[in-house]
């Protein structure tokens, strides 16, 4: 049986026993060695690079290595099938999107100066920030000969009276540690737990002086993880940090990775990898950061979309992308960490922002309670922008909701430079109209080359191109200059940067294949949007506000957005960047017992409109895939622009 070795980059190698055709992505999956595969493996992005060092594999040939590339070693992994014993290099590049992704996790004074304005907007809206957690130290009798009272009745009296409750509830995990941890404590101890009524739960002991109880907020993306923990007493933040999604190497999109869990094993392998592999290390991480015990951590919210919910509890989620398209579930009550094996006091209970459909999940559900739709009067637009596009319209008479398959275009998928918000990722574009010269804003340390272009840099380079009339409504490239580059098929591309001047020595660039594919992806937000206004009977210039959300929100220009024809073209002033929703709505809902309900309320509360039925849905996109859209008047500053 032939034996792969792959030697992955800043790594120790990996060494796996298959069989001859095996494809060497599947391979390396088996394996869990992380090769970044936006597309699942089917040939399309060109991501899952490789280099064979020693040995032979079975190719297919690929428009995305070219000869010399070829000559070098460098393959595509899903191309590939084993015929014998090799050895393969592996660029860290997946690990280093799980680790090194640019996300809205309030890292930035930006980010939580927008995350705590969203609180006291909801504090102004009415919601008490107070739950029924609680943590007490009590002081017990020691048992003598002659008081021979049961801990457990011990401390059940204690409860009582500290509390003011009838009954107190100990459970078998906290009852077997009971005895020790009095007479480590010579009876004073810390009882941390949550009051259900006239009853008082007991979740965890400890020591006198551990009084800190936590709660712990989650925003599941599909393609990045933001994690804070908090004081469930105070409501300071303990904690915060953020990871790429560990299921990125099974596909960029929720398309993928449900025909992946829908495999042999698949449904494991698709929990592990967002439990095991990212949320359990940054558990941890913030833990040993804030100094505390993870079993203090006595609740958990998630907010997440409708497929990752599935997928992070470890159902099938074939049915979400099967018509008539039916989830598993909305909600989900009494979920435990315990039940997840998540690093947590197994009796916490994991909330679950509710979800509303098939492709609008709890992250919106989430982020539409952090913007405040419910409690105004006016007619607001959420978009929350990542690897689909979620949106929501309405006010406190009513919300309307909907999902766009944008693609993986906003992660840099489906873009032949494209790559997700990492280190060397173009993040900002401006191009001089006379000179044709590119200026870029390149994530990183100052003096970092540019490996790719991620969402908020494609956006930037098209809008860009146009405005300077280098390419039309099509995306075609109508003016020649030393940048514009064309193929042996006379197909266009604009060059960002030169092999001499990029971090990999590959030319980066953008051609008309890429902007055909971000055009369809922009044309997806834009005709979703046109056509829930349509189906209430609105127009653009009803929107009082948009509050633009997600990853990708952080970094895009409003303007340029609204010259391609992405978002609507209304005043810029109405527009308003609200960073992660998601999380600020999952960390509302472990503080705030108010909160939790409000939410549940607004999910149920919301009509999902399913635009793959809506008859006027195809029109309406068909309509949107050009530049800026084939109706100029509803662009009217995107004209004065040209």
């Amino acid at each position: 049986m032939p034996k792969v070795i792959f030697q992955i980059e800043g790594a120790t190698s990996v060494e796996i026993t298959c069989q001859a055709g095996d494809n060497l992505l599947e391979l390396a999956r088996r394996a869990n060695v992380a090769i970044d595969a936006p597309c699942s493996g089917n040939g399309s992005c060109g991501k899952c690079r490789v280099k064979l060092l020693e040995g032979e594999l079975e190719t297919i040939p690929s428009r995305h290595i070219n000869d010399e590339e070829f000559e070098t070693g460098w393959r595509l992994s899903c191309n590939c099938k084993v015929v014998g014993d090799c050895t393969v290099f592996v660029p860290d590049i997946a690990s280093a999107y799980q680790s090194r992704m640019k996300t809205a996790d309030l890292s930035s004074p930006q980010e939580l100066a927008i995350f705590e304005s969203c609180q006291n907007r909801l504090r102004e809206s009415g919601i008490v920030f107070e739950n029924s957690f609680r943590a007490v130290v009590v002081e017990m009798a020691e048992p003598t000969l002659d008081d021979t009272m049961p801990d457990n009745e011990r401390l059940t009296w204690a409860v009582q009276e500290a509390l003011d409750v009838a009954n107190v509830k100990i459970p078998f995990g906290v009852m077997v540690k009971l005895a020790s941890v009095l007479r480590e404590n010579n009876f004073r101890i810390c009882v941390k737990g949550e009051l259900q009524g006239d009853t008082f739960l007991c979740m965890e002991l400890s020591n006198p002086d551990d009084t800190t109880i936590v709660g712990c907020a989650i925003d599941i993306g599909t393609t990045t993880v933001t994690m804070v923990l908090t004081d469930l007493t105070t409501g300071k933040l303990l904690a915060k940090g953020s990871s790429g999604n560990g299921q990125i190497r099974f596909g960029a999109d929720v398309i993928n990775r449900i025909i992946q869990q829908g495999k042999d094993g698949g449904k494991k392998k698709l929990q592990d990898a967002i439990i095991k592999e990212t949320l359990n290390p940054i558990i941890v991480n913030l833990c040993k950061t804030a100094d505390i015990s993870a079993r203090s951590i006595l609740r958990l919210c998630v907010a997440a979309n409708t497929t990752m919910n599935h997928l992070f509890v470890g159902v099938d989620a074939e049915p979400v992308r099967m018509e008539p398209y039916i989830p598993s579930f909305f909600g989900w009550e009494d979920l435990t960490a315990g039940d997840l094996k998540l690093p947590a006091n197994p009796l916490a209970p994991v909330l679950i922002a509710p979800n509303i459909g098939s492709y609008v999940g709890g992250d919106i559900t989430a982020g539409a309670l952090a913007a405040g739709l419910w409690d105004r009067d006016e007619m607001s637009l959420f978009i929350d922008l990542g690897t689909n596009g979620e949106i929501v319209f309405g006010n406190r008479d009513f919300m309307m909701s909907c999902a766009c398959s944008a693609g993986p275009a906003f992660e840099g998928g489906d873009i032949s430079c494209g790559m997700r918000a990492t280190d060397g990722a173009v993040e900002a574009v401006t191009i001089d109209k006379h000179t044709m010269e590119p200026t870029l804003t390149i994530v990183g340390e100052p003096g970092q080359k540019p490996v790719g272009i991620c969402g908020s840099g494609i956006i930037d380079v098209i809008s860009e191109l146009f405005r300077c009339g280098i390419i039309n409504a099509k995306g075609l490239f109508v003016r020649e200059g030393e940048r514009v580059l064309r193929d042996t098929h006379n197909m266009g591309r604009f060059v960002l940067a030169t092999a001499q001047e990029s971090e990999t020595g590959r030319e980066i660039s953008i051609n008309e294949v890429d902007i055909d594919n971000f055009i369809r992806a922009k044309g997806a937000i834009f005709s979703a949007i046109d056509t829930m206004l349509s189906a209430v009977d609105m127009t653009v210039d009803m929107i009082d506000t948009v509050y633009v959300a997600g990853g990708i929100g952080s970094g895009i220009n409003m303007k340029n957005s609204v010259n391609i024809g992405m978002l609507p073209d209304v005043e810029l002033e109405k527009y308003q960047y609200i960073g992660n929703s998601s999380l600020t709505g999952a960390y509302a809902m472990v503080m705030s017992d108010a909160a939790a309900a409000k939410c549940a309320e607004v999910g149920a509360n919301m009509t999902y409109l399913e635009l793959s039925t809506h008859p006027g849905y195809m029109d309406a996109f068909v309509a949107a895939c050009f530049l800026p859209h084939t109706d100029a008047s509803l662009f009217p500053s995107s004209v004065q622009e040209m």
